[in-house]
């Protein structure tokens, strides 16, 4: 079968394994179908996923003036400590940023290669965390905007890592901590005015489980621009990458807006 259209980050379904869909907008495809089997992937261009034209992927499935006028892509996206909609303030359109910057959000603790601290919206929990790859993850406070949010996480930061190691977290390479003894370390960590939303007691600690044949022992990432045509036996998918038998390993998230035909 063939499938063509713009690539945007899978769309997934927590479950036992979880389940792994490409949406496109005319069809969509269960990935986890696609195991062990060959797929051929086929670069074609471009295509903003805020403007829609035919214009280069600049970053995060953006051309280069979106990137730099959407209030969707702000600095605050990245450092939740810029925001400033809980002050009436606005970086690029207040309404967007008061929609999004005002809703609950959690800080956390995820084990994707090393522990790592990060920050979502509630709304966004586990599907952020399946999208880093994280084997496990628990919440340490859930605030009411994401300034708050953002604060915490720079607290922390001091004492763990805030990226993910993708080599690491693909080729399953995770040492095991205790996230729940992790957590209990931390309330003298955190912000005095951040420090009435510590978990103390929740257990609410998540366990992903990948639909993974078997983990390569190294890994090699391919990029369309560079290999427009790629065809491979897909033997797992973790966070937002498939990968292939071969080591290839393939980050969806990261080629947002490209253009592609599929056959499977």
């Amino acid at each position: 079968m063939q499938y063509e259209g713009v690539l945007t980050k899978m769309q997934t379904e927590f479950g036992n394994p979880i389940q792994y869909y490409l949406v496109f907008e005319d069809s969509f495809l269960n990935v986890n179908q696609l195991l062990d089997k060959n797929i051929e992937f086929n670069f074609l261009g471009y295509q903003c996923l805020n403007c829609g034209k035919k214009k280069k992927i600049f970053r995060q499935g953006f051309c280069y003036e979106c990137f730099y006028s959407s209030a969707a892509v702000g600095d605050w996206i990245m450092k939740p400590e810029l925001s400033t909609a809980h002050l009436g303030i606005q970086d690029r359109d207040l309404a967007y940023e008061e929609k999004v910057q005002l809703q609950p959000h959690i800080v956390y603790l995820a084990l994707s290669s090393e522990v790592k601290v990060g920050v979502t919206r509630k709304t966004q929990v586990p599907t952020r965390w399946i999208d880093q790859g994280a084997n496990e993850a628990i919440s340490i406070v859930e605030v009411p905007n994401r300034y708050l949010a953002g604060i915490t996480e720079v607290a922390l930061k001091n004492h763990y890592a805030d990226k993910t190691n993708w080599r690491k977290m693909l080729t399953n390479s995770i040492e095991h901590v205790d996230l729940i003894a992790e957590r209990l370390k931390l309330e003298n960590l955190i912000p005095e005015e951040v420090k009435e939303y510590f978990y103390l007691n929740k257990s609410d600690l998540y366990e992903m489980r990948y639909p993974v044949l078997h983990y390569p022992t190294k890994v090699k990432s391919l990029s369309l621009e560079k290999t427009p045509n790629f065809s491979g036996k897909l033997t797992g998918i973790k966070g937002q990458y498939l990968l292939f038998e071969d080591g290839t390993v393939f980050n969806i998230r990261s080629s947002e807006g490209y253009v592609v035909s599929i056959a499977v």
